[in-house]
């Protein structure tokens, strides 16, 4: 048997107040208190119904209460773009390493030379030296868990030299530099698994962009991935993107350069102007990859009432490099479809995508809030919705599931479409990670994942290890 659980929502255009009650069949209909300031227990006869199916046992019939296992760390990974100008993009992920040991040297860091926080020591292999300058430079925690960091790099580097070429001692020697700031977030990835996590490249090419601290100038931050279309075209760290696709760079920042590829994800190759050193701009055609990437966007017209009510839903497995341009083909479809009522599920989404998390709350609101993050150094950077992108009106009302698997990028999304009052977050209460990574190419070919920041909601909150709290838990939105 079959029955319907139904969650009462009336968006006032007025005033910032959703009115909720969450009931199934009258037999469960109850309400309770809720201390969200966007929402009132006040019911009104027009309010709309989210229905969900759900079987005897109250379990539902669809994807909706289908917990997605976490198969796999994607680590928090901000694409480095030097806090002070902007961030280039980042993954997020609520997943520690299963264990530590099983972008770099002075002269391929940006800004490595320019600042009294970098030294070059140079006593030891190049990626060992590498991850110590980062970790220095753009580590959250500047007390390095109570240590001495020139300490540090003697002690993890004993017994190896520049000259050293045993890539298993110099990755082991470099894990643990990293593991010993006891952060379980941070650390040192071998060639394959930094390989992989270029699943989350919105860009493509295996390339990271990011500003010169001093000009401005966007450059290539970061060694290219291995055999990366960015590789086989022979950018080199510190290159200056002069333009992209004869757009130039000059006075943006990296997100705006994702955002203007965004706006054509399908294209199949891209054009970077590249000028090295003194020389002659020059124009490099690469080929876009996304390699091993799923559509993590599932949708259907979940209901169709009497009322004129027409429920979309839209599950979001993952914060890819396509989730952003899935979702927003997946969202006109049911906008064609006059869908005018969303539900939004991110239940046991790890994350992904910062960039795209911020992106897609920008489908929803204009310009708005969507969070903050703070550095190491205390430099804040507030990150808004876009201008003028949103594609689903703000007088249709928005629902989001999350439960302890929705962590960070999710978490992202749901705190800045909740502390905007343009969603009701619903379920249980998420895994609670506002902390983010940075992901650095190393020259030898690894990579190193550091906790770079912390983020906050819009209004706010920090959720680090505390989670999203719903305005309606799953216990008063489903069925006893």
């Amino acid at each position: 048997m079959i029955r319907a659980i139904s969650l009462s929502l009336l968006l006032s255009s007025e005033i910032c107040h959703f009115s909720v009650q969450a009931f199934a069949p009258r037999a469960h209909q109850r309400q309770r208190p809720i201390s969200s300031p966007c929402l009132s227990t006040t019911t009104s006869t027009s309010a709309l119904r989210y229905n969900y199916n759900s079987n005897e046992d109250g379990k539902s019939s669809d994807a909706l209460s289908s917990i997605i296992s976490v198969r796999e760390f994607l680590g928090s990974v901000i694409r480095p773009t030097v806090f002070a100008a902007s961030l280039a993009f980042a993954t997020l992920s609520n997943q520690p390493p299963a264990a530590f040991a099983e972008d770099t040297s002075a002269d391929t860091v940006p800004d490595t030379q320019s600042t009294s926080k970098t030294v070059a020591k140079a006593l030891a292999p190049p990626a060992y030296d590498e991850a110590w300058n980062l970790v220095k430079k753009y580590a959250l925690d500047q007390s390095f868990h109570g240590q001495d960091w020139d300490e540090a790099y003697t002690k993890y580097s004993a017994g190896l030299d520049p000259s050293s070429t045993d890539e298993d001692r110099i990755l082991k020697a470099t894990s643990n530099l990293v593991g010993s700031l006891g952060d379980k977030y941070s650390r040192v990835l071998d060639r394959d698994a930094y390989a992989r996590i270029q699943k989350f490249d919105l860009i493509g090419v295996g390339a990271t962009l990011m500003p010169d601290p001093t000009t401005k100038v966007i450059t290539v931050g970061a060694p290219p991935v291995a055999n990366s279309a960015a590789d086989q075209a022979g950018l080199k760290v510190g290159d200056s993107v002069v333009a992209v696709n004869g757009i130039e760079t000059a006075g943006r920042t990296a997100f705006d350069i994702i955002d203007q590829i965004s706006e054509d994800p399908n294209a199949g190759q891209i054009t970077f102007t590249i000028r090295s050193g003194d020389e002659s701009p020059r124009d490099l055609v690469m080929k876009r990859e996304f390699l091993e990437v799923r559509n993590p966007v599932s949708y259907r017209v979940s209901e169709t009432r009497s009322d004129g009510t027409k429920v979309g839903y839209v599950r979001i497995a993952e914060f890819n490099s396509l989730v952003k341009s899935s979702l927003e083909a997946a969202l006109k479809d049911l906008e064609s479809q006059n869908v005018n009522a969303y539900v939004l599920d991110v239940r046991g989404n790890p994350g992904g995508a910062f960039q795209s998390a911020v992106e897609i709350a920008g489908l929803f609101m204009n310009d708005k809030l969507a969070t903050d993050v703070v550095d190491g150094n205390g430099v804040d950077l507030k990150f808004r919705t876009s201008k003028d992108r949103m594609v689903i009106s703000e007088k249709h009302p928005l629902a989001i599931w999350v439960d302890g698997g929705s962590a960070s990028a999710s978490e992202v999304l749901s705190g800045a479409l909740r502390d905007n009052c343009r969603a009701v977050v619903m379920g249980d209460t998420s895994f609670g990670k506002g902390l983010v990574q940075a992901v650095y190419g190393l020259k030898n070919g690894d990579g190193l994942v550091l906790t770079v920041a912390r983020y906050l909601t819009p209004g706010g909150t920090d959720i680090n290890k505390i989670g999203i709290v719903p305005d309606v838990p799953r216990e008063d939105a489903l069925p006893s």
